[in-house]
């Protein structure tokens, strides 16, 4: 990334937002995203005002996961917004108990919570979450195969979740070839007994 020629920057607003993801003793993934927006010099709101560094909005979401994605628990939490009022939505993401983070998760999460029926960016860091559930639903099963000394194929899950979800698993890119070629060395060398 090049700056733009003769075009200084200036600092206004940083957003934070960091996901991570645990296993639980019984199983269950449990999730935990955190938002902090910040502004490098002093902003008046409508409710108060904030001190450059301070925070504008800091807020918590923790989803516990089963095995197949499937929201099981789900706590929001807001301990910083701009309003007064912010934090009477968090008992409403309670309503994704039930759902999965699969294809048409945050379409799903903006039919139950979208505009004023949810909280913007209690939203919006449920888009990181999902992706970090997959993440370490995906990491604990390549430890598992590690431990095993395997290695995905073609017809593994995570490589079936993975086609066509973007640019480099797309179904005729390189990588699919490559599981495919992989596939078809491996499955040459088992008839030949080697």
């Amino acid at each position: 990334m090049t700056e733009p020629a003769n075009a200084s920057r200036q600092p206004v607003h940083t957003r934070q937002v960091v996901c991570t993801g645990y296993v639980r003793d019984d199983g269950l993934l449990e999730i935990e995203g955190r938002l902090l927006d910040t502004r490098s010099r002093h902003a008046s709101l409508f409710f108060k005002d904030v001190p450059a560094g301070n925070a504008i909005h800091a807020m918590r979401v923790v989803v516990t996961v089963d095995q197949e994605l499937v929201v099981r628990h789900i706590e929001a939490q807001t301990d910083t917004g701009p309003t007064p009022y912010c934090a009477q939505i968090n008992a409403a993401y309670q309503r994704l108990v039930g759902i999965a983070f699969r294809g048409g998760f945050m379409k799903d999460v903006k039919a139950r919570l979208g505009g004023p029926n949810g909280c913007t960016h209690l939203t919006e860091l449920l888009g990181p979450i999902a992706t970090t559930a997959v993440q370490t639903r995906m990491a604990l099963q390549s430890a598992g195969r590690a431990a095993a000394g395997t290695r995905p194929s073609g017809d593994d899950v995570r490589v079936s979740a993975m086609r066509d979800t973007c640019y480099a698993w797309r179904e005729n890119g390189e990588v699919m070839q490559i599981v495919r070629a992989k596939d078809t060395r491996a499955d040459l060398a088992t008839r030949e007994g080697k």
